[in-house]
């Protein structure tokens, strides 16, 4: 029964949430449809809706493909349209709605979390914490972002919050050295998970590859297996730029799964099937809000079903 109410009230927060893209999308297709049959105009319509909700080009033609078979010169009702669109959507969604893996090869489990800065970063890993401290795990976070104080003191009273150690140092340490004495220190204390925050300077590329690269060629001095997730961290509201993102840092960090933030906060989280479409890489949480109960893990259904503006 709890578990029912758990998926109950994070299926309102998700719809919710989607609420700005569905409405957008919905209003745009009833408008379209009503009082006309369905022919090639009206398909090429529908794709430059989809377009514009940021789906992809690929995925916006499949879904007017779709829309199209066995209706030509009928009429279309707003409600037959949503449910293609959901059936498309959770096709492309389906194979990357994929667990963040809970054990590793080794303890602790390290997460090394990527993403330009104010993307949500910071907030997604207390979250995370959260979440593996009310499983009764034993988590360290480490203030990996050193150039911003403000991204230290957040760690710091996310640890407070969530019961988890933090290590940290003043502003302007070096990263990689911080990291190792982390996970020293966090194998020597038996914790369960080490997540760590990095800076997210997508401006200045090649210096962040090189801190990027030495903080993993310093944990693999520890343990030969770290990271063990490398998770990308990305803002719905940035839209296309997050195509760009995870082209950026899949290249220089080896990203392993994505965390999406911020969709409750816009009209394109589209934006995360083109992605998908694109990139193939596992989504293990979506975000619809600020609080702990606002991140969630990844259900390829519910997402199609939510930005269709299906019940």
């Amino acid at each position: 029964m709890q578990e029912t109410t758990t998926k109950t009230s994070w299926w309102r927060r998700l719809s919710q949430g989607l609420k700005r893209t569905s409405a957008a999308l919905g209003t745009a297709i009833s408008d379209l449809v009503t009082k006309r049959k369905l022919d090639a105009a009206m398909l090429e319509e529908i794709e430059d809706i989809l377009i514009r909700a940021d789906l992809g080009v690929s995925v916006a033609a499949r879904i007017a493909s779709a829309v199209g078979q066995g209706r030509y010169d009928k009429a279309i009702s707003p409600e037959e349209v949503k449910a293609v669109l959901a059936a498309e959507v959770e096709k492309v969604l389906a194979p990357v709605a994929v667990p963040l893996p809970s054990e590793a090869p080794s303890r602790p489990m390290v997460l090394l979390v990527v993403g330009v800065n104010g993307s949500g970063k910071t907030t997604t890993i207390g979250k995370l914490a959260a979440k593996f401290r009310a499983e009764g795990r034993r988590v360290t976070l480490v203030a990996g972002d050193t150039f911003r104080a403000a991204a230290i003191d957040q760690l710091k009273i996310w640890g407070e919050r969530t019961g988890a150690a933090v290590v940290a140092r003043e502003p302007g340490a070096d990263a990689a050295g911080l990291v190792f004495d982390a996970l020293t220190a966090a194998k020597a204390k038996d914790c369960d998970v080490l997540i760590v925050d990095t800076a997210g300077r997508l401006q200045n590329k090649t210096a962040l590859m090189a801190e990027l690269e030495k903080i993993v060629r310093v944990m693999r001095k520890v343990d030969p297996t770290a990271p063990h997730a490398v998770l990308l961290v990305l803002d719905a509201t940035v839209g296309q730029n997050a195509l760009s993102q995870v082209e950026a840092f899949r290249a220089t960090a080896g990203v392993t799964g994505l965390v999406m933030t911020k969709l409750d906060g816009t009209a394109r989280g589209g934006i995360l099937v083109a992605i998908a479409e694109r990139f193939g890489l596992p989504v293990h949480f979506i975000g619809v809000g600020e609080s702990v109960e606002d991140l969630e893990p990844f259900s390829a259904r519910d997402f199609a079903r939510a930005i269709a503006g299906l019940e």
